[in-house]
């Protein structure tokens, strides 16, 4: 017996009613950015940006999921999961950001919510997952305020288009979009920056806060809203006291910054100590704490690996010139742990301490739902790893269950091989490979597993 066969959950390792699903989101997956009045998205511009993505490319192919939905929708049915975590594409319902909705966008994910429903699959709609219509971004994007309250906007006009969806996530991972986006410039809209990118990451939660707030004043019966965030531990790299403060400090800049105000009602005490000299936080109100903290129906967590923090140089000596993703850390590779077939660490453990720790620092944590996990190679159909890494992974979702964390569903990411962001089309995550070339789509070994583990533990 391996490993990680010792590991296999049992039947009864999950509780009754345990949600199994697979996700997606609108930019990876759909293509068609031209079509039926779709505007052009961050993605679109920054695709565009020499060297910004793998070999150039852009979402514009991606899988034709615009067209070939309905074949995506019986592979789903075939995985035989109970839901589907999908996101709506911003400028696809709103072209310019705000004004009219296009009914033409709206359309097409009631038909897709329809067609769910039709093999009793649940949907869980995302309404930000990166894409904001390049307009807003012109007016200045997350940095200002008003782009939070045109997705308020937004995601109103959705809601009303889209009965039958009882789950409703504001943002997905607001880390990326701001710092990953507005510092570290590796995405979309590929800025540098000090106090936009703060701005920025604190206008997410403001949005997220207005947002649910329209949501839940429009709720119709059962629905529930939440937001996901991608949770990484920091640790240490060594046993250094300098190497403990730069795991902190990663920890504030990928976890705590959006964890306290959300969960907290609370900025974290050393967000002056770590930004003070880059930003004088103007851009919070009175009584915004108030708006991001109301409470969850749910949290998403979203997890792939640790990070091991070492203390290191700011890349930027001046602070007025330095981003806010230059906070004096340098991540490395520690010895032992695997790696995936793109040579992230495979630390399932992670997991565990991710979910443990989050009900230890917040008394009254929501009801938590694992909204993406997964293994990313180069496309291998007999991908042997993945079914390693998806087997670990929910051993330790089990493990944090049973320490008492209510973890309430687990989704796989992701359904298909898409465009991986900056990596282009060379990273493939799906359970489904996706031939670029004729969109064949091939379920793939962990697909077959997958569908056998749901129908052992269902």
């Amino acid at each position: 017996m391996t490993a990680t066969e010792e590991r296999d959950p049992g039947a009864g390792a999950f509780p009754a009613g345990f949600v199994w699903g697979t996700a997606t989101s609108a930019y990876q997956i759909e293509g068609a950015v031209d079509e039926d009045g779709r505007g052009p998205s961050i993605w679109d511009v920054f695709s565009r940006t020499p060297g910004a993505v793998a070999a150039g490319e852009s979402g514009a192919p991606a899988c034709d999921h615009y067209r070939r939905w309905p074949e995506d929708v019986a592979l789903l049915a075939g995985l035989g999961v109970g839901a589907y975590r999908l996101s709506v594409a911003w400028p696809r319902v709103f072209p310019e950001g705000d004004g009219r909705a296009d009914r033409r966008g709206l359309d097409f994910y009631r038909r897709l919510v329809d067609a769910l429903h039709g093999h009793d699959i649940v949907p869980f709609v995302t309404l930000y997952h990166w894409d904001l219509p390049q307009a807003l971004e012109e007016r200045g994007g997350w940095r200002v305020r008003d782009t939070a309250e045109r997705f308020a906007d937004y995601a109103a006009a959705v809601h009303e288009a889209l009965d039958g969806v009882p789950y409703w996530i504001t943002l997905n991972e607001p880390y990326c979009s701001s710092i990953v986006g507005y510092a570290e410039g590796r995405h979309a809209p590929g800025a540098r920056e000090g106090h936009g990118a703060l701005a920025a990451a604190h206008h997410l939660l403001v949005g997220h806060g207005l947002a649910a707030g329209r949501l839940r004043e429009r709720a119709r019966q059962g629905e529930q809203v939440g937001v996901t965030l991608n949770m990484s531990p920091s640790v240490p790299a060594g046993p250094s006291a300098e190497d403990a403060a730069a795991a902190r400090r990663m920890d504030l800049m990928v976890n705590r910054q959006f964890t306290e105000p959300l969960l907290g009602a609370a900025y974290p005490e050393d967000m002056s100590e770590v930004y003070g000299e880059i930003s004088d936080f103007s851009f919070r109100r009175d009584g915004d704490l108030a708006l991001v903290s109301a409470p969850l129906d749910f949290l998403g967590v979203n997890y792939y690996y640790p990070i091991h923090a070492a203390a290191a140089p700011y890349t930027q000596p001046d602070p007025a010139l330095r981003s806010a993703f230059d906070i004096g850390v340098r991540t490395v590779a520690p010895d032992g742990p695997p790696t995936s077939g793109l040579g992230w660490r495979i630390e399932p453990r992670g997991l565990r301490d991710t979910l443990t720790g989050l009900a230890a620092r917040h008394p009254g944590l929501p009801p938590v739902f694992i909204t993406e996990n997964g293994y990313g190679d180069r496309g291998e159909t007999d991908d042997t790893g993945r079914v390693d890494y998806l087997r670990e992974h929910l051993a330790a979702t089990a493990e944090a269950i049973a320490e008492g964390v209510d973890v309430r569903g687990y989704f796989c990411w992701s359904l298909l091989d898409n465009f991986e962001w900056a990596r282009g089309y060379d990273a493939r995550f799906g359970l489904v490979h996706v031939d670029y070339a004729t969109q064949a789509r091939t379920p793939k070994a962990s697909y077959h597993w997958y569908r056998d583990f749901i129908g052992g533990h269902m």
